[in-house]
């Protein structure tokens, strides 16, 4: 088909009216001509996208990132669709490159003047680390900021945050309940709380029916009763909110299971039904020979401790009584066979991780003798709000910059207050200045002390520490030797377990594992434990990969899993696991969990890509080409009904999308999305493997076949996975364009690409190894520039 003369003059004049390029090479129209404008004229609109109104105007950030979108969809061969004709190598190439060339000169001229990144806030989770580390207090100070919106999967992402005057509000008063907490610990001292709960203490009951543990031999016994807060014990309800190490004596399984193990859960809450609530304090992995057990958990005010064997495969005894009140009276529940967990007493201890008191009077107050503090109140003001500031704000600070704190403190000092009084008012500006709660930056190349900024945010979700903040003072930051050796400081330091969680939390989407309750009538066993054990496994594996900087292909396959028992049950595997030792690395040489290895087939990433009921090829084929594989997927287009599975399980879902890729617009992108979707459906729910759908997998036969994008067959996941583990280069973009994303505040640009092939060669030096691939990321021009 030829470009009629109208159509093909108004599209000339839209692609050479640009600000930024005085016109395209007629490559660019007659391309479109002969290969879009069938299904992206204003007749057609196909997908949303008409080509004869969309505009050249490069400056214009939703037409940037339409032609974007076009490019992208001919590089990856996604357009034409299959069915129309097929631009030949060369004219594809020569379309790309015309294309390509004014969208790079215009987005490097955007990054130029205005920054790659926009101005960015600190999360509610970074504002709290940063308190801590500021003041060293422990307060689940995010709880009273309002959730983050995020974008391009991360809340890191300057252009889905916002800062209204609700939000500074909300700023004042967390820093108003911070520096509170600060200066009444520094005057006054710490809260002491210590206590022992011998087994007798712990059946006391103050709240009606009782629901607590059994008291029998100098023992306290949890049982696996099915009634609500079974196992709480309001002895343990602690007299103010904070921290506290619970540490448990003596604790031993009664009746274990196969592996010698009993599992059980300890949360804390009020444990009434007007207050059901319950916080998770962690996983309880009772064996047979005792041992004394340690949490250290925050809990509120009031709140008590609930212990309770939470493994659904557990024979569930009666509660004895009638009316929900459980008796123990003339009975013998372990005798009769039942299981439970059994301890001698349980030691709490008020604790303050972030630091005692005398670090909170150092960080408030500095070094000196408090009381000679006052001996010259202005002088000893101005002087600690510099410290203070200088830390606050991660950077040198003139006087100019101090003068309104320092007024406010000055202003309260002559009005009789004390000197932490005003203190405390200025220390309340600071921490509400653009300058605490943004990461100030210039365009262009990063300043040393916005560099140590942004590796100790990417690498602690935090403010510097003081060797980063001695490096950029000295001007030492931006040697890429230096960061090297910064980066392994970081990673190797305890509080790298932020980052660790934060950024597998956003990620692979674990935050979101308890959004939806899996099916009790199909997943009968499926548990508080196994949902705490998927997401350790994934953190647990991360971390092997990030400390032994193994190779990006972990991310598919690996010849080992890390397993605790619960979750090696619930997998169905028997492979002999040390009792008592929490998550071990397993080899899957000597393993019956063929299939297992790797990220992908991971407990908590097939519940997060399900909906508890049933699973869909399309939500987990976009996560794996989104999370892992670095394919973007667009949404679909306007008016495209969702795909419903068939809730008896006689149809499969595979041919339900078969009909549904009958459509043109819609079969370019599933030939993308569909095919690890399908790989992954002998996994349910649940991440148990399954032959069939329906209830107990007799329902229609799953197909895990397809073809990848490239055309490369496929008859099972592990197929698929070979396919993969061979495309290092891939999976290592796309890991660094996600952790990119989440360290810089933005998605990487259109112009960054060829930034992007420099770290892929870099971190293949070392065989694409994962702390590689993050070192590369963070010495790239990508990561160093605003």
């Amino acid at each position: 088909m030829t470009f009629p003369p109208s159509r093909f003059f108004f599209l000339s004049f839209l692609l050479g009216t640009s600000g930024v390029v005085a016109a395209v090479p007629a490559p660019v129209t007659a391309f479109l001509d002969r290969h879009c404008m069938d299904c992206h004229d204003a007749d057609m609109k196909k997908a949303g996208l008409d080509l004869t109104a969309l505009k050249f105007d490069l400056t214009d950030p939703d037409a940037f990132h339409k032609w974007e979108r076009v490019f992208q969809r001919v590089e990856s061969g996604e357009m034409p669709p299959p069915k129309k004709e097929q631009p030949s190598k060369a004219e594809a190439v020569a379309f790309l490159k015309d294309l390509g060339q004014p969208m790079i000169v215009a987005d490097q001229k955007d990054i130029e003047e205005n920054g790659r990144v926009r101005s960015r806030r600190l999360t509610r989770t970074e504002y709290e680390n940063t308190v801590h580390d500021l003041l060293g207090i422990d307060l689940p100070l995010k709880d009273f900021l309002p959730d983050e919106r995020g974008a391009h999967g991360f809340e890191t992402v300057a252009e889905a945050q916002q800062l209204s005057h609700h939000q500074l509000a909300r700023y004042l008063d967390v820093a108003d309940l911070a520096l509170t907490e600060a200066f009444g610990r520094a005057l006054e001292g710490d809260q002491v709380f210590k206590k022992y709960f011998a087994p007798k203490e712990l059946v006391k009951n103050d709240r009606g029916n009782y629901r607590g543990p059994e008291h029998r031999k100098e023992e306290s016994i949890s049982w696996p009763i099915g009634l609500q807060f079974t196992g709480r014990m309001p002895a343990t309800a602690v007299p103010d909110d904070g921290w506290y190490r619970v540490t448990f004596k003596g604790v031993r399984a009664i009746n274990p299971d196969a592996s010698g193990l009993v599992w059980g859960t300890l949360r804390s809450g009020r444990c009434v039904s007007s207050n059901p609530m319950l916080y998770m304090a962690g996983l309880v992995e009772a064996a047979v020979k005792p041992r004394d057990i340690v949490f250290e958990t925050w809990m509120y005010k009031d709140h008590m401790l609930e212990l309770r064997p939470n493994d659904f495969n557990l024979r569930r005894p009666p509660t004895g009584a009638k009316g929900g009140n459980i008796s123990y009276a003339g009975r013998d529940l372990e005798k009769d066979g039942f299981s439970g967990i059994a301890h001698r007493g349980i030691h709490m201890e008020r604790i303050y991780p972030m630091g005692d008191r005398a670090t909170v009077r150092r960080n408030l107050f500095g070094t000196g003798e408090f009381k000679k503090l006052e001996d010259d109140a202005p002088a000893t003001l101005d002087r600690l709000i510099a410290q203070f500031a200088r830390r606050a704000f991660r950077r040198n600070v003139t006087t100019e910059q101090l003068a309104p704190y320092r007024s406010i403190g000055r202003q309260m000092l002559t009005e009789e207050a004390s000197l932490p009084e005003a203190l405390h008012a200025s220390y309340r500006a600071i921490l509400c200045s653009p300058r605490f709660l943004t990461f100030i930056e210039a365009p262009g190349p990063l300043d040393d002390f916005s560099i140590a900024s942004r590796l100790s945010y990417a690498l602690w979700i935090s403010m510097p520490d003081s060797e980063l903040m001695k490096l950029a003072t000295a001007g030492e930051l931006k040697k890429p030797e230096v960061i090297a050796q910064q980066v392994d400081r970081l990673l190797d330091h305890r509080k790298s377990r932020r980052f660790i969680r934060s950024f597998t939390d956003q990620w692979l989407k674990l935050k979101e594992i308890d959004f939806t309750s899996p099916d009790t009538r199909q997943f009968p066993t499926f548990d508080p434990v196994v949902q705490e054990s998927m997401v350790q496994e994934t953190r647990a594996y991360f971390t092997e990969m990030l400390t032994k900087n193994l190779g990006i292909s972990h991310l598919v396959d690996s010849d080992f899993v890390m397993l605790n028992g619960r979750l090696a049950k619930h997998y169905g595997s028997k492979q002999p696991l040390q009792p008592g030792k929490g998550f071990q690395k397993v080899s899957l040489s000597k393993s019956d969990l063929a299939g297992r290895g790797g990220l992908v087939t991971q407990g908590a990433i097939l519940k997060v890509t399900a909906d508890g009921t049933h699973t869909s090829p399309v939500v987990r084929g976009v996560f794996i080409n989104e999370r892992i594989l670095g394919q973007h997927i667009p949404p679909p287009p306007p008016g495209i009904p969702a795909i419903e599975p068939d809730i008896r399980g006689a149809t499969s879902i595979r041919d339900q999308l078969e009909k549904h890729r009958d459509s043109a617009s819609c079969a370019s992108c599933h030939m993308t999305i569909d095919p690890p979707g399908f790989a992954l459906e002998n996994y349910d729910p649940v991440g148990l493997f399954r032959k069939g759908y329906g209830k107990s997998g007799k329902g229609a036969k799953v197909d895990p076949s397809g073809i990848t994008p490239d055309g490369d067959p496929f008859a099972d996941l592990i197929s698929w996975k070979q396919i993969y583990t061979r495309r290092s280069d891939q999976l290592t973009e796309g890991f660094a364009r996600q952790f990119l994303t989440y360290s810089t505040g933005a998605p990487v640009r259109f112009s960054e690409a060829p930034l992007m092939d420099e770290i892929v060669a870099e971190s293949g030096k070392s065989g694409h190894g994962l702390r590689s691939i993050i070192k590369a990321a963070l010495t790239s021009p990508v990561f160093l520039r605003k």
